[in-house]
């Protein structure tokens, strides 16, 4: 099998296994933490705790790929998520609250898994297919998520520390395939330490990558892509919870029809709608159809409310993340892609960080509808960006 392919369904396999753990583990989660005698802000924390992390971590294993190839970070970034699911599995079984943000932590630190994808995907594609296979990437996250929801309901029925450790077994054979598989697309530099934690290191800082106005925006997209999609994580199961009486297994299917929704535009759809309209217009359209989805879902009160929204909300994730990470790989160029990828990762862990505590607050002390109509603002805010300051750009 050709490199270009090998990559392309290595990839796709292992973000996909990644988050089918992840939609195991994540539309249980607000109620793990009501069983232990948590709250909404508790899963804001949380959340909250794994991307703060992220956000300090992911720049150095974006530089990390750039210097010792992206296949070793991969590696990294799946041991470490094997084991903070194993934790999560430990501290459901007990009910530790403490040892539950622990398992984030240890998550979020060694999340650099998908920037790697990103970054090996770019280096063997050119212009014309890259967002074809960024949207290979968004393929996997979707199957994931339509899968993950439905093995999390099936293991639940061992207990609720099965559902964790069935997400940590997927990350062992995510491991192990990518370590007899996965092939290396970038010959591995000699580095240090101190020259990956930036002392020596010529790699762009974050400075040099925020003076280039065209990063700067896809950075700030990034960053509201990410705020109005981390109050789904978090208040949808309660907002649903209490207005229409669902449980976990209500939750996990309409997890199931989000990821869905993604997966089909993105595994088969985006390559054309790229080629015909072009990023810019992709990014306005998707986050105008993520804000009448999140309005929707603000005010329903009925069950196809909901489902409308949230297929309005998965159909613009769908068409915009692809975008925005073809867009962050043609601005940076072949020799700091792993970096600006890892930054744009980055931005959005930083609204990962601040969104999750944010949306926890306004529901519990302003409403329920609160953290959904603050995300419309949010992609309100994206539409404006997009449309006034992303230009057109000739294919790099």
């Amino acid at each position: 099998m050709p490199q270009k392919e090998r990559v392309l369904a290595f990839a796709f396999v292992t973000v996909f296994l990644d988050l089918v753990g992840f939609g195991i583990i994540i539309p249980l989660l607000p109620f793990y933490v009501k069983s232990m005698g948590g709250t909404a802000e508790t899963v804001g924390f949380i959340l909250s705790s794994f991307s703060l992390t992220q956000l300090l971590l992911t720049p150095v294993l974006g530089r990390l790929s750039d210097r010792v190839g992206r296949r070793r970070v991969i590696l990294v970034s799946l041991a470490g998520n094997a084991v903070s699911m194993a934790l999560f599995a430990l501290a459901t079984k007990v009910s530790l609250l403490p040892l539950l943000f622990i398992s984030r932590i240890v998550a979020g630190a060694t999340s650099g898994n998908i920037a790697a994808c990103q970054a090996a995907i770019a280096d063997v594609t050119d212009a014309e297919d890259r967002t074809k296979g960024m949207g290979r990437i968004g393929a996997g996250v979707g199957l994931g998520m339509v899968l993950g929801p439905v093995l999390g309901s099936a293991a639940s029925h061992f207990g609720e520390w099965a559902p964790p450790l069935v997400a940590s077994a997927l990350a062992l054979a995510d491991f192990a395939a990518a370590f007899f598989f996965m092939p290396e697309t970038r010959r591995p530099e000699s580095v240090s330490l101190r020259d990956v934690t930036g002392a020596t290191d010529q790699r762009p800082s974050l400075w040099e990558a925020i003076s280039q106005r065209g990063i700067l925006i896809v950075f700030a997209l990034y960053f509201l892509t990410f705020l109005y999609l981390s109050t789904i994580n978090v208040t949808l199961p309660l907002i649903t919870n209490v207005r229409l009486g669902w449980t976990e297994r209500e939750i996990g299917h309409v997890f199931g029809l989000f990821g869905l929704i993604m997966l089909v535009i993105q595994g088969g759809l985006i390559g054309r709608m790229s080629r015909a309209w072009g990023a810019r217009r992709l990014i306005i359209a998707g986050s105008v159809c993520a804000m009448c989805g999140l309005l929707v879902v603000a005010w329903s009160g009925q069950v196809a409310a909901v489902v409308v929204g949230l297929v309005l909300l998965g159909a613009g994730l769908g068409v915009i993340n692809p975008c925005l990470s073809t867009l962050a790989a043609e601005l940076a160029g072949s020799s700091r892609r792993g970096a600006i990828l890892g930054f744009a990762q980055s931005a959005g862990g930083l609204a990962r960080t601040l969104g999750p505590t944010a949306a926890g607050i306004l529901y519990a002390r302003i409403g329920p509808s609160a953290p959904f109509t603050s995300g419309a603002g949010a992609a309100l805010v994206s539409i404006t960006l997009a449309s006034v300051f992303l230009r057109p750009r000739k294919p790099a």
